[in-house]
Order: C-alpha cells, then structure tokens, then sequence
C-alpha cells in the first residue's frame, strides 16, 4: 500500500494527467483512516487499535523515507517549467502522510499502555527535530508492536488452556493490599492479575480493608472480611495472597482473631517481616513537625478515597524493625496452614518508577539489597520462599509484583507468575 512512494512514478510518467497522484493518495488516506479488522486475533478492541496504530506509522515512516527520495529526484526533472504539477501532487502526498501519521498515533496515544508517560513525553518533544523524529518514532512502533504481540500470545495460551481451569483451586482466593492503597473498581490494586487469575478459573475476593491503620486494627478488619466470605459462600476456607504490610496484617489475623480454621494457606509478596530501616529513618530522623505534616496530608487524603479512621502514623509505626521483631515474638504460625513467601528485586535505582527509584537508594543504605521499599532479608517467611529479579539492569520492584504500572517486563510476566502460583497451590490440595 505504498502509494504515496507510488506517486513518485506517476509524476515522472503521467505529468499530462497530474489528477492521478492526487486521486491514489486520497484512495490510500480513504483505506488506512479506520481499523481494517481482517487479521483478527487481538484480545480486544483496545489492542486493535494498537495494531491499527502501529500499522499506519510504519506506512508514514516507509513511505515519507520513500517520498522524500522520489520528489527530490523529480524536482531535478520538472522544475521550474513544470513546478506547478510538481507542488500539487507534493502537496497531496504530503496532505496523506499528515492523516496517515496522526490517525496512527493518536490510536497508539490513546490506547497503549506500555509506551507510558515517558516514551509519549519524549515523542512529542522529538516530534519537533528533524531526523531525531523518525529514530523516536520507530521506538514507539517497535513497542507497541510488541505490546500487541504480547497480548495476542498471552490471549492464545489462556484459549488453549481453557478446559484445565488451571486457577481453579479447592478454596477461594483473598487479595489483600498493602498500606496506603484501597481496593478500588476504578482502579484494581492488583494491576492486570485478578482478570487473567478469573479467565484461568480462580474465584477471587478482595480485603476491603483501610488502606493505613495498626497492623492489630487492620488485622481484626481482615479476620471479619474472611469470615464473612465463608459464611456467604459456604467455602470453609480461603487462600489469601497478600502484598506489602498486608502479609503482617494476615499472619496477626489468623494467629489472634479466630480465622485460622478458615484459612487454607497465606502467600506474602514482597511483606517486611523483619521490618523496613526505612520507616525507622522516617520515624526517628524527620522532625515531629514535619511527620505531623505529612500524616495530616495523607490522613486527609485517604478519607477522601473511603477510609473511615486513616492513621498514616501507626501504619508506618508498625512496620520498622522494631515492632516486627515484636510481632515475630508474639505471633505465632498456625500448624493449620500453609505459608509461603515470595520477594523480588531491584537491580537499580533506575528500574523502578517514582518514588521507588528514589527510596531505592536510601533503603540500600540502611538496609542492602531491596525492591525500593524492603529489603531482601526482610521477605522470607514460611516453609517455602523465592527469590525474583530479573537479568540486566531492571530488576522487579514493590510495584511491579503487583502489576501497579501494568508494564510488560522482559523475562517476567506478572500475570503468568499469579498464575503458577494458585496452580502450585491448586497442585497441593489447597
């Protein structure tokens, strides 16, 4: 479909009939403004457009290269005697190539997820400077083709093991967020996880609980969420699978608070077990006036999104080394569950989003090796733990293992790793 580089031709052999040119290219523009939907296969809507997107900034880019070769060469033929046949099918390839590459790139601006703000922000910076352009421009079609890509395997995988109900574990699953955070219908805390756990045929609840309070406040939440699920739905009892502070919350509330017949197992992500130096820091470094300051604001903050009673003091509180050590002596595991544990890593500073790759540094100072919030000695709890970071110089950050940026990660897909989780589970009876 290469019509605007076809133009080219027609100039050098039809300049008596200079309406051809401009008819092919408003034929070409005619064909690409809306989404073919011939090849078919894209999980959805969404990632047509992507395709759709990326296909016609690939077109722009072929063929402005072509373009430029073709009408500089047959400048050197036609003008002056002929500029004006020249200028009309110039300005009609040029009018094509202005529909062909903002009908692709708004579709990829307004649907792709893994170009995110930065590579937006630098192709609108660079769209301004010649030759720079085209480089950036090709980046964001290489990423949004492999975006789409990646969804139409991941599409392929579930159909083809549709049947084997993978997720389809002997009890539900509970996921309970960390601190600062709200299970929201607006935005899900666990990124992309929970629909691709349902596909693969996971029955999945939420903790519901307030995003900052004690870790006994937050506890007693969690006990009466778990018993109200199994008394609504009659499972007897649940898997839960908690992230960040989340994973003290539950080992508190099924030690004290009478769910422990109702839990199947407790799976931790990335939980400060032994505590976070870093909140020790914030705790004893920064002046009372500027910590009453920054509670004030998160406190207010968080009624606004539900909390009934946020105490951002007592949820940071409760997770330095201090008061974990002080959990560990007080709470014990039950004999009646399983508990396992998984914690990751951040091989840089630069490999995590804001304010992760800011905290990651301080945490190392205090703390060693970590995933921008915990560090790796604090993670390990229960008969079973592993350890995941990535080759190169990424890594996996606190973020990550909850899908919060819903990026695709080279050699770690967040979702399939929900996923072989709940099969091992599924695998051992639970």
């Amino acid at each position: 479909m290469l019509m605007v580089g076809i133009n080219g031709i027609f100039l050098a052999e039809m300049l008596d009939r200079w309406y051809l040119p401009l008819i092919s290219v408003f034929a070409f523009v005619a064909a690409n403004v809306f989404p073919s939907g011939a090849k078919g296969g894209y999980p959805s809507f969404k990632f047509r457009m992507i395709a759709h997107g990326s296909e016609l900034l690939l077109q722009f880019l072929i063929t402005t290269l072509l373009s430029s070769v073709i009408y500089i060469q047959s400048a050197f033929q036609m003008l002056p005697d002929n500029w004006v046949k020249w200028a009309l099918c110039l300005g009609g390839a040029l009018l094509a190539e202005f529909i062909l590459f903002w009908n692709g790139i708004i579709s990829v601006y307004c649907t792709s997820v893994q170009l995110g703000i930065k590579h937006r922000f630098i192709g609108i910076i660079c769209g301004f400077i010649p030759i720079v352009n085209l480089f950036c421009l090709g980046v964001i079609i290489k990423i949004t083709i492999q975006e789409v890509n990646f969804e139409i395997d991941k599409a392929k995988q579930d159909r083809k093991r549709i049947n084997e109900k993978i997720c389809k574990t002997k009890y539900p699953v509970l996921l309970v967020h960390g601190v600062f955070f709200r299970d929201s219908a607006y935005f899900n805390y666990w990124g992309r996880v929970p629909a691709e756990l349902i596909a693969n045929g996971a029955e999945i609840y939420y903790g519901n609980h307030e995003s900052a309070a004690s870790v006994d406040d937050s506890a007693k939440e969690i006990a009466e969420r778990i018993k109200q699920i199994v008394a609504e739905t009659g499972c007897e009892k649940l898997n839960i699978i908690a992230h960040s502070k989340g994973g003290l919350d539950c080992r508190k509330a099924i030690a004290c608070y009478g769910v422990e017949d109702m839990t199947a197992s407790l799976t931790t992500i990335n939980t400060p077990h032994r505590g976070c130096g870093f909140a020790d820091y914030l705790l004893t470094k920064v002046s009372p006036n500027v910590k009453n300051k920054i509670a004030f604001a998160y406190n207010n903050a968080l009624l606004k999104f539900g909390d009934k009673n946020p105490d951002f003091i007592s949820a940071v509180t409760d997770l330095t080394q201090a008061n974990c050590t002080k959990l560990n002596a007080d709470v014990f595991d039950s004999p009646k569950v399983y508990y396992q544990s998984f914690g990751s890593k951040l091989n840089r500073a630069s490999g995590g989003k804001f304010p992760l790759n800011f905290s990651y540094n301080l945490v190392k100072y205090f703390d060693g090796e970590n995933d921008g919030l915990v560090s790796e000695n604090s993670f390990a709890w229960g008969e079973k733990y592993t350890y995941i970071t990535t080759k190169g110089k990424r890594g996996i950050s606190h973020g990550d293992m909850i899908d919060l940026n819903r990026e695709n990660i080279k050699d770690f897909d967040i979702r399939e790793f929900y996923v072989q989780i709940l099969a091992d589970l599924k695998k051992s009876g639970y």
